[in-house]
């Protein structure tokens, strides 16, 4: 046989040699220290399943509810981890050294990220809105649909998800109007119509969608200006942001058929133009 070949079976030897006695030295504890992962995660989800349904049971904000969850879960995942790598014999303190060092760097290339994260703890303690509020930031509006500690997601009545970093939210100015949203309507009456039945008749349109238009606060109904062709009424009603633009149509429609049903003319724009005689030249 070769000399050649008669070194690499014996070094294949070797190599066989070394990953049967590892395993046999081995294998108890890389046993335990799996079925200890496993265990220890099938127990960080029990328990932050478990604390997220006792806080909401006792009706705190989901937002904070969702957080100190996750916080629950990772916490109870980092122990076991410690717990496996002492199974195999893996000392933990120089690995928290070697996480600090390679944190230290990662921390400096990554700031933006960093940023986001301690946006988002700041908005979780300080909950300038929490899930179910209809915000407008950064020129974007739609429903909060979830906090995450690196981005708010939002959602409007088309399902459309809009994804904000959290660095952009904290410190700038936020319009928060909770659950609704406010609908600005203008209608134009003829002048020879009375705008005080006008008035009366939309809100008693408006009134009859109580069950799904909010009353509180009241619709409004008045003068908003005098146009060139008639009288514009002001309408401001606020609507559930998930259903805006099917209550705002319902809406819309039912205002005309009332005006119509009473014979309150809609008018259309109109300019007056007078031609003036003029002596014609000698």
């Amino acid at each position: 046989m070769d000399e050649s070949v008669k070194q690499e079976l014996e070094q294949v030897q070797e190599i066989y040699n070394l990953v049967v006695e590892f395993f046999v030295t081995y294998s108890f504890q890389i046993v335990g220290a799996i079925i200890i992962l496993l265990l220890g995660l099938w127990v960080a989800s029990k328990v932050s399943n478990w604390s997220l349904a006792l806080m909401q049971r006792h009706n705190l904000d989901i937002t904070l509810s969702r957080f100190v969850a996750s916080c629950v879960k990772i916490l109870i995942i980092a122990m076991v981890a410690v717990v496996a790598l002492g199974k195999l014999g893996i000392s933990v303190t120089p690995l928290l050294a070697m996480i600090g060092a390679v944190g230290l760097g990662a921390g400096l290339a990554v700031q933006g990220l960093l940023s986001n994260y301690s946006a988002g703890l700041t908005i979780v303690l300080t909950r300038p809105y929490v899930v179910g509020d209809t915000i407008s930031v950064q020129g974007v509006t739609g429903q909060v649909k979830e906090v995450h500690l690196s981005h708010t997601l939002l959602t409007n009545e088309d399902g459309v998800e809009i994804s904000i970093p959290n660095k952009h939210v904290v410190g700038e100015i936020i319009h928060n109007s909770h659950a609704n949203t406010l609908a600005e309507v203008s209608i134009d009456i003829a002048y020879s119509a009375d705008p005080e039945h006008a008035c009366n008749l939309l809100k008693s349109t408006l009134v009859k969608f109580s069950d799904e238009i909010c009353q509180e606060p009241a619709p409004q109904v008045g003068i908003e200006a005098f146009g060139e062709s008639g009288i514009t009424l002001g309408i401001r009603i606020w609507l559930p942001t998930e259903r805006y633009y099917d209550l705002l149509y319902k809406a819309n429609l039912a205002m005309f058929n009332a005006l119509k049903a009473e014979g309150i003319e809609i008018p259309f724009p109109q300019r007056e133009v007078r031609l003036l005689n003029t002596v014609p030249a000698a």
